[in-house]
């Protein structure tokens, strides 16, 4: 397994001081955010010049892209062309891997099967492996119904992001039986509490050492993702919580 970064991690920032920043903590790897309302790369910018941010996520040979986080705000066709340019991206920047959400629970598992398929198919294309993220509010939000997913959508796998399981509705809900399909993850740390989606490392409820376990036993070798967000109202540098996930990571794998 491989430490990674998200971009996310130093938000406040422009994307080539995060990079930077990124890269002074010495990854190795990073896991770009392409999310419409985020605050660096858009789908929409993507889509209009692919082969200009393929060169702006690099840092110099130390530093490279391995996995993308996309979310697409546009619908119909114009949606298909965002993605196709985000998997094109990928390709061109040696990412083997990108995750979305998936529908909303409101979504009957019919049409969002269908959906998951054409994109799979469309990733496919471009040598990418599309996942879609274990997230409340989803149909994912159902560890069963994620693995019904990857079951009936060919090659569909999972980002495991284990903090939605950990507080909101699904609290303590056991996920063990997604973690054959996982292919990407990202982690923070996360308490109960109606308020601590996002607490300092130590100080939540997530089981990295568990969790490492359990993915050593289904032979998963790729990354673990620093996803510690620079939210607004963070009470904390964010800096120092990542070094300190990043070393705890690195000191279980």
């Amino acid at each position: 397994m491989f430490v990674a970064c998200s971009t996310l991690c130093f938000g406040k920032h422009p994307l080539d001081r995060a990079l930077q920043m990124i890269s002074d903590l010495e990854f190795g790897k990073i896991d770009v955010a392409i999310h419409e309302g985020g605050p660096h790369l858009r789908p929409s910018e993507v889509a209009a010049d692919v082969g200009r941010f393929a060169q702006r996520i690099r840092i110099g040979s130390s530093l490279s892209p391995a996995a993308f986080s996309v979310e697409i705000a546009a619908t119909g066709d114009e949606f298909l062309r965002q993605f196709r340019a985000v998997c094109r991206l990928a390709r061109l920047a040696t990412v083997p891997v990108i995750s979305i959400p998936a529908g909303p629970t409101a979504r009957g598992l019919e049409a969002e099967v269908n959906r998951l398929t054409a994109l799979a198919c469309l990733a496919a294309a471009e040598g990418v492996i599309l996942t879609v993220e274990t997230r409340t509010g989803t149909l994912t939000e159902n560890p069963t119904t994620a693995v019904e997913l990857c079951h009936r959508v060919s090659g569909l796998g999972l980002t495991l992001d284990p903090s939605h399981y950990v507080a909101g509705p699904n609290q303590g809900r056991n996920f063990d039986q997604v973690l054959p399909y996982v292919r990407h993850v990202r982690l923070r740390d996360t308490g109960a509490g109606p308020h601590e989606f996002q607490v300092r490392v130590g100080q939540g409820l997530v089981d990295y050492g568990r969790i490492i376990n359990q993915l050593e036993r289904q032979r998963y070798d790729r990354l673990l993702t620093v996803d510690i967000r620079d939210l607004p109202d963070a009470p904390y540098a964010m800096e120092p919580e990542v070094r300190k996930l990043k070393y705890l990571l690195e000191s279980l794998v």
